[in-house]
């Protein structure tokens, strides 16, 4: 049976005897010094004001609003703990062979753990006692909490479905650049624009894990050299990350959010479906957003009827459709969609390839 304490026993009475009871008694539990910094750490976490009774008589006199907040941070640890597990699974296996690679990612990544940890025992043991700083933590906390909660409900939606409206999509209408889309399923799309894409965008499209790091290494050595330009190196996969959950605007939050939805989306999603939301999703001339619009508003035909040059002309406009027209056709289309067409035959004869593209 469990032995019950005075509530009153002082934390300096007890001794190291008292450990072989730990377990044994609750309310030895709750008292004991290093244990209750523990608990008050996770309740500082959580951000709930934890009485002494414990967790259990806190949830029944808890109001709703509370229960709610607990029952959310329950299921985000929950998930939370599943993707890290799902991805050392995943990414472990290939980390010896691919330490060189993948050493920026982990450096970086690494870093961010470390600060987040750093905010985190900062808010905990120092910042948590001014009232103002922990109502801010509060809804900061469920603010994220909701966020994380909601990109897991829109990757699993997006895998189904194509985004009914993307911030992209907004700015274009805000922009005064109107909105023309028609989504098409993936057996509708001709063949010739999903080879073309690749051929333009993502060679490796097939065979890497959502970043060309190669691509990314040479396009860093760039833009040091030439500090007025800058030279992208973004998969197809990140470029789906940032059309389908962000924004346009390139800054450090953006990229890092990037980076984070690839992960998700080459996790979860297959090779098919990232092809399909992005040949559906990237624009591809001023307000003009699908391959679909595209065909009909530049040759006045169905996406599925796209013959080889139509689809390396639509492919040539995708690093800047604003600026890149195909009607008038600029001169960087005239000169880039040749090329195009030839980098679609040198790809085509791939296995991988041929499977994607069917």
């Amino acid at each position: 049976m469990i032995v019950r304490l005075n509530s009153q026993i002082k934390r300096t009475e007890i001794n190291n005897n008292l450990l072989k009871l730990l377990f044994r008694d609750y309310q030895l539990w709750l008292n004991f010094s290093l244990v209750l910094k523990i608990r008050r750490l996770f309740c500082k976490i959580a951000l709930i004001n934890m009485p002494i009774p414990g967790i259990r008589q806190y949830i029944l006199k808890a109001s709703r609003s509370n229960v709610f907040w607990i029952r959310a941070a329950m299921v985000g640890g929950g998930l939370l703990l599943f993707q890290l597990v799902y991805f050392l699974y995943l990414y472990i296996p290939e980390l010896k062979d691919r330490w060189v690679d993948l050493q920026p990612l982990i450096k970086y990544g690494a870093i961010l753990i470390v600060l987040i940890a750093m905010v985190i025992l900062a808010y905990v043991f120092y910042f948590s006692k001014f009232p103002s700083l922990r109502k801010f933590s509060i809804y900061t906390f469920r603010v994220v909490l909701s966020l994380y909660l909601m990109q897991w409900v829109f990757v699993i939606l997006y895998w189904f479905i194509n985004p009914p409206l993307t911030f992209t999509q907004l700015g274009s209408l805000f922009s005064g650049y109107g909105l023309k889309r028609d989504y098409v399923s993936y057996s509708e799309i001709s063949p010739s624009i999903k080879l073309a894409v690749m051929a333009s965008e993502d060679q490796l499209f097939p065979d890497h894990d959502g970043f060309d790091i190669k691509a990314i290494k040479l396009a860093l050595k760039y833009n040091k050299r030439k500090h007025k330009k800058t030279k992208g190196a973004s998969t197809i996969s990140q470029q789906v990350a940032k059309n389908l959950f962000l924004w346009q605007k390139r800054n450090f939050i953006r990229k890092g959010l990037e980076v984070y939805f690839t992960f998700m989306i080459e996790t979860f999603w297959n090779k098919k479906v990232i092809l399909s939301r992005y040949l559906n999703a990237v624009e591809m001339g001023p307000g003009i957003f699908g391959v679909e619009a595209a065909a009909k508003s530049y040759f006045n035909k169905s996406a599925k009827d796209l013959d080889r040059s139509e689809a390396a002309m639509i492919a040539a406009c995708l690093p800047n459709p604003k600026k890149y027209t195909i009607k008038p056709m600029s001169p960087y289309i005239r000169a880039r969609y040749d090329d195009i067409l030839v980098q679609m035959n040198n790809i085509e004869p791939d296995e991988d390839v041929l499977v994607l593209i069917k």
